[in-house]
């Protein structure tokens, strides 16, 4: 019987494979795996969204941990003066890793801000339509409450005898402080920033004072041209809005202008649509410089005061009507518009106008198309359906119907 021999082993080692890529590659490596893209997609412009290296050693010193333990020779000298310097453990720094994140987290470039879509500009492609601030104090003046509009910037270029073709950036702004003062100005650099930033300045340096009606409009309906650009501009309304071109309204909101009308016709350069705007601002008379000139009342009539005469400016001395000639203009608004007529075509009729069933239900409702703004009429000046003939004949009242008693109501 063979007898069992006892074999003692060895111990049994755990067997670890240290092979991961975090362990083979270095740190540029690996940053160059996280940061890089292709070629094909370097040309797509994938690069621009990734992220940037960052050094991660950055606050870190040798010597210096979680535990700040004190290391002679290593981060402290071995003598100080004669005596030798022990090894010690330090008092523990709260403030150490908020310390650190915050170093880290400098390096990494700010999130760009996002605009609310009304502050965006006019298009995603050019910064035209974009506020840009007050412009900078000039000694003690502060321009409080005043913003800048960007109108146009644009590269232009010029040809030089040693630079050869040479490109700039050309800004073009308005300013103003919703109140009445407004300017605007032209500036070059070869830097956007820069251009944006004279202009600004300048624009600050040129202000205009522009007289509204009731702080909401202008004075007057007027015409203005400059170069191949006219603009036909008509006052309007409290709660009308800015209907007009886009520089235009940019231009109302830095004077304060709220409700206004504006055509442009012939060119539509955008600097050119801007002087003329405010030479026809600048151009405005006001009531009493009418009344002055012409040596006449300016009386104002107003639907909605049921075109009751208002007496708007008086001349210190009136002219009689023998002395006004008969080729003179009277009528305000061809006198405001220098002898110009707007033209204003007439609307296109709906199709259906030229049916004849439009025609028989224009037959049929002849006899009550007015009923409703007369019902209104009546009740707002008699307290009810009712007209002058009633206080004369008393029978013909309308009487209100009557109600139906409960007796009615219920069902036997």
């Amino acid at each position: 019987m063979a007898s069992r021999v006892l074999r003692v082993y060895g111990t049994i080692r755990n067997s670890l494979r240290n092979g991961q890529i975090i362990n083979n590659e270095t740190a540029d490596q690996l940053w160059k795996g996280v940061t890089s893209v292709s070629n094909a997609g370097r040309h797509r412009g994938r690069a621009k969204g990734l992220p940037r290296k960052r050094d991660l050693n950055k606050g870190q010193i040798i010597g210096v941990g979680k535990v700040p333990i004190q290391f002679p020779g290593l981060n402290t000298p071995i003598f100080r003066g004669r005596e030798l310097v022990q090894q010690q453990k330090l008092p523990v720094d709260p403030e150490r890793e908020e310390k650190l994140a915050k170093l880290r987290q400098s390096q990494i470039k700010p999130k760009r801000i996002k605009l609310s879509p009304l502050e965006r500009g006019w298009t995603s492609v050019s910064i035209g339509g974009r506020k840009i601030g007050p412009p900078d104090p000039i000694g003690e003046d502060i321009f409080d409450n005043f913003e800048t509009w960007v109108l146009e910037s644009k590269m232009v270029s010029c040809m030089t005898s040693n630079l050869g073709c040479k490109n700039r950036i050309s800004a073009f702004v308005v300013t103003g402080n919703r109140n009445g003062l407004a300017g605007f100005a032209l500036a070059k650099a070869s830097v956007s920033k820069a251009a944006l930033k004279t202009a600004k300045n300048r624009a600050g340096q040129k202000l205009m004072y522009i007289p509204r009606y009731k702080d909401h409009t202008v004075l007057h309906n007027f015409y203005t041209q400059f170069g191949r650009t006219k603009i036909f501009v008509t006052k309007k309304y409290e709660g009308y809005g800015l209907i007009c071109h886009r520089a235009i309204k940019a231009c109302c909101e830095a004077i304060g202008i709220k409700d206004l009308y504006a055509k442009v016709e012939g060119s539509k350069n955008l600097q050119h649509i801007i002087k003329a705007f405010f030479i026809g601002l600048l151009q405005q008379k006001s009531h009493q410089q009418m009344a002055d000139e012409k040596r006449l009342h300016l009386v104002e009539f107003r639907a909605e005061n049921g075109n009751y005469p208002i007496v708007v400016a008086s001349p210190s001395v009136v002219r009689k009507s023998e002395e006004i000639p008969v080729s003179e203009i009277l009528d305000f608004h061809q006198y405001i518009m220098d002898g110009r007529v707007i033209l204003q075509k007439k609307k296109r009729e709906p199709f259906y106008t030229r049916h004849n069933s439009w025609i028989l239900k224009t037959r049929k409702m002849e006899r009550i198309r007015n009923h409703d703004d007369t019902s209104i009429k009546l009740r707002a000046e008699y307290g009810g359906l009712h007209s002058f003939l009633t206080e004369k004949y008393p029978e013909a009242r309308l009487l209100p119907p009557k109600k139906r008693s409960e007796d009615n109501e219920t069902v036997e």
